[in-house]
């Protein structure tokens, strides 16, 4: 471990006083403790976390999927809004998979950066699909023979705050990088929200700290709310049901593997280290989602990943991924295989390496889809 930290420069000695004060970083074994401990600092649910006052708002169908516009209340705030989709003329019960979409800084849209609804897709959503492969890989799992929800989650979509709510200074900040990237040539019209909404999201932790919750907390009981709402689909084989997201939607992924009974397979893309890789250079690079306050003091991130091991996990690395150091993505890889070989299903965790740097490619994509059917339809 580094002595000096890019980021703490003359304090980078508080890591080794943190280190004195609290010990080694514990080792959350799998179990109802550490599910328990997770539930504990996430701290954050409603009731039964069921959905409210659903509506289904509009249909179509289109290249083989059929869907659904669906909406509910979460019990706070705008309506919440998703996507159903399922493969069209089919009649049978099958498998429900949870698509999350990404954080990435692009708070405008939320289900739409991952899943094609009944509108064409508009150019800057297009090129959102690059680090996809160049498709919406939530339709695309439809034709692998799955019932699919795309649903918004607090802050994205139907679920963002208005810009206006947002203070003075988060709005003038994104005015004046708004304006600087009109002067490079960047034509885009979501630049000013995602600007603001960028900064305000710690203002939005900070609301959160105060009223006895976390980010991560409300993210994922929405999260177990949309994953109630599948459960109960007339559709969906109730115990056939996983998830899957790249990136805030492998962070949210993460999170509803550890909270929620229902997931039986889940695959988190581009989102796993252990919390010192991430010391050097990459704690700035991630939302508040990833540090649910107190859990440090628990166990490491790939400790809430396994908690409840042997729940099948599929984790996919990219070699080069800016975000993460390869040692961080190393270790956590070490530190799930021993968690799953610890409670005798070593099988049920795998670890997958690619070359290149963040994405969910058409590789990738294609065996996420085997191992899902492995756990989900054999």
């Amino acid at each position: 471990m580094s002595d000096t930290y890019r980021h703490l420069g003359e304090y980078s000695d508080l890591v080794a006083a943190m280190h004195k004060q609290y010990g080694e970083r514990p080792w959350a074994k799998p179990g109802p403790e550490t599910q328990a401990k997770v539930r504990e600092c996430l701290r954050f649910t409603l009731g039964a976390e069921q959905p409210a006052q659903v509506k289904l708002e509009r249909t179509w169908e289109k290249d083989g999927v059929a869907g659904e516009l669906i909406s509910w209340s979460v019990g706070y705030g705008p309506r919440s809004e998703a996507y159903v989709l399922k493969p069209a003329g089919v009649t049978e019960r099958l498998p429900g998979i949870l698509a999350l979409h990404d954080h990435g800084g692009f708070k405008v849209y939320g289900k739409e950066k991952i899943a094609e609804g009944p509108e064409p897709l508009n150019a800057t959503l297009l090129s959102w699909r690059d680090c996809y492969g160049g498709r919406s890989y939530a339709n695309a799992l439809v034709k692998e023979g799955y019932v699919v929800l795309a649903s918004d989650t607090f802050l994205w979509g139907s679920r963002r705050f208005s810009l206006e709510t947002m203070p003075d200074f988060e709005r003038y900040v994104a005015e004046l990088g708004a304006a600087a990237a009109r002067r490079e040539g960047v034509a885009d019209e979501y630049a000013r929200y995602n600007l603001a909404a960028g900064l305000h999201e710690h203002l939005v932790e900070k609301y959160c700290v105060t009223l006895g919750t976390t980010l991560s907390g409300i993210i994922s009981y929405e999260d177990r709310v949309a994953a109630n709402y599948l459960f109960g689909r007339s559709d969906v084989i109730s115990d056939k049901i996983g998830c899957l997201g790249l990136s805030g939607g492998g962070l949210r992924s993460t999170l509803l593997q550890a909270t929620c009974g229902h997931i039986k397979a889940a695959v988190v893309v581009g989102l796993m280290s252990t919390y010192d890789g991430l010391l050097d250079h990459n704690v700035a690079s991630h939302t508040w989602m990833l540090y649910p306050d107190g859990w440090a003091r628990c166990g490491d991130w790939p400790d809430l990943a396994a908690c409840r091991a042997p729940s099948p996990l599929l984790v996919q690395y990219d070699n080069e991924d800016p975000l993460f150091t390869l040692a961080g993505m190393h270790a956590a890889d070490e530190r799930l295989r021993k968690h799953y070989a610890s409670v005798g299903c070593p099988e049920a965790y795998e670890g997958q390496f690619y070359p290149g740097e963040h994405k969910f490619d058409l590789e990738m994509q294609a065996a996420a889809f085997n191992w899902l059917a492995r756990w989900l339809k054999n």
